[in-house]
């Protein structure tokens, strides 16, 4: 059976105060650094693809680096981050002929690599150059230490859960009117259905092996809660590019009205499009024709201080001590989440579409047996049962 866990705040009502103005105020502090995050989350893009940050000072770096499990104050910490500018910074020198500034390469401490990655300089192309490739050595890693160690996926989830909804808590605190959290890990038969129906048939595929749904009071309220959820769980650069589907915050719209985020669009990367509208060719084919979700996939970093302080680290690399998790997020309103019940919408309408896909998958080129008529005309299985199902 799938692993569910709803958890509300008691009482099965909102458990924060904020109200739509509220949600409004909270949009006026969102900086551009959270516009240009949020957005590629609720786009699903790469962050390869940015030529520039937008931290302001070294607390937003610092708020960064927690986010992806990384302790700034922490000497270990920084000398592994300087660790991984070395190894980027060797791996463009044997595979490009990039001349890269000294103070690039070692010079500059390598908290302030992101504040030079953040300001229109000579050396920000650079620093984004070298910033790209160590997400990259990192999250490799990340994965190699994971397969080499004796710790199980249920495990992981464990730590995973208990990171989410501790920080879901501290939303609430903040005044987040969070009225319903559930959290599932998808069961084996699932997970066998799932892949039949699919396209893709490798099991590498499957993003949301471990899923968490949040329900809002009002929509308003969804892009408040994003910004602080990049801010303090999920880190915008592990968003899994091209696994978002957006139909509930209108991003561009939201942002041209509102007086204070309107001033942040010139300084955006790029302009905005189709992709920062709510109108996105839906990517699960199996959900209801009105079905509306903000959902999206990231790989969660983990840290691993206490489960390598009892079994040791491989021996074979310097992989560091922080793991990845895809982890599935679905956020929506609650008026919305009564109307994805409804109907054609329903779980288990969804459900019975993809059953019969699979079937379909299984059973082509079987030979197919013509139904027999009874005598009062009605349909009767070539063995003389009428009502028969071909499933039973």
């Amino acid at each position: 059976m799938a692993i569910e866990r709803p958890y509300t705040n008691g009482s099965g009502s909102s458990a924060g105060t904020a109200t739509n103005a509220q949600a409004i105020e909270r949009l006026s502090h969102i900086s551009l650094g959270d516009l240009e995050a949020v957005r590629l989350l609720l786009q699903g893009g790469s962050v390869i693809d940015w030529h520039r940050l937008a931290l302001r000072d070294l607390d937003d770096v610092d708020r960064f680096l927690r986010v992806n499990e990384f302790r700034p104050g922490d000497p270990k910490d920084l000398e592994r981050l300087e660790y991984l500018r070395a190894e980027a910074v060797e791996y463009l020198q044997r595979n490009f002929d990039f001349r890269i500034p000294d103070e690039i390469v070692e010079h500059i401490p390598v908290r302030d690599l992101f504040l030079v990655a953040s300001r229109k300089t000579k050396r920000q192309l650079f620093a984004c150059i070298v910033l790209k490739v160590m997400h990259i050595i990192h999250h490799l890693y990340g994965r190699q230490l994971l397969h080499q160690l004796p710790i199980s996926e249920q495990e992981v989830f464990r730590l995973v859960e208990r990171k989410v909804v501790r920080v879901v808590e501290e939303l609430r605190g903040a005044g987040h009117p969070i009225t319903e959290v559930e959290w599932s890990r998808k069961p084996h038969d699932s997970l066998i259905t799932k892949l039949m129906a699919k396209r893709s048939t490798l099991a590498a595929n499957v993003y949301d092996k471990l899923r968490f749904r949040l329900v809002v009071k009002e929509r308003d309220d969804l892009l408040p809660l994003l910004v602080d959820m990049q801010q303090r769980l999920i880190p915008f650069n592990y968003v899994v590019p091209g696994e978002t589907v957006n139909d509930l915050v209108p991003l561009k719209h939201i942002v041209e009205h509102h007086a204070t985020l309107a001033t942040l669009v010139p300084q955006l990367q790029n302009e905005f499009d189709a992709k920062d509208g709510e109108h996105i060719e839906r990517a699960n084919e199996f959900s209801g024709p009105s079905y509306r979700v903000v959902n999206f996939v990231a790989d969660m970093p983990v840290r691993l201080d206490e489960f390598l302080c009892r079994v040791g680290t491989p021996t074979d690399g310097d992989y560091g001590q922080i793991v990845f998790v895809l982890t599935e997020f679905q956020l929506l309103d609650a008026k919305q989440a009564q109307a994805n019940e409804l109907g054609e919408n329903s779980h288990e309408k969804y459900k019975e579409r993809q059953r019969a896909r699979v079937k379909l998958r299984l059973t082509r080129g079987l030979p197919v047996e013509r139904p027999v008529t009874a005598p009062d005309g009605s349909p009767t299985s070539p063995g003389g049962r009428s009502g028969d199902r071909d499933d039973e």
